[in-house]
């Protein structure tokens, strides 16, 4: 049940924080302009350890196509997972028992 509420409110929050970067910062910008927008070397400090730890073919085919995506769509992805996991983990609830007389 603990869990359960713990992946509610990561949904929500990530939920809430997709609506606004998809509503505040200006139309079609990508995963790549933000993280520009967030630290000027922060996309080339990421494809130079992500080539040196995972190899270059993990660059061009995973990631690259995420970085070209809207900003707000991983935010929306965390929080539609963490809505089904907060689905998955709620404890079986129990039926209700029948008193009616079988015929």
């Amino acid at each position: 049940m603990v869990v359960s509420r713990i992946f509610t409110v990561f949904a929500a929050v990530l939920l809430v924080t997709a609506f606004a970067l998809m509503m505040l910062p200006p139309d079609g910008m990508t995963l790549l302009d933000g993280l520009a927008e967030w630290g000027r070397d922060a996309p080339t400090d990421l494809q130079r350890s992500v080539r040196s730890t995972l190899g270059s073919f993990v660059w061009v085919k995973v990631f690259m196509p995420v970085l070209v995506r809207p900003v707000w769509m991983i935010p929306l992805f965390l929080g539609v997972l963490s809505a089904g996991l907060a689905a998955s983990t709620l404890p079986p609830t129990e039926s209700p028992r029948r008193t009616g007389r079988r015929l």
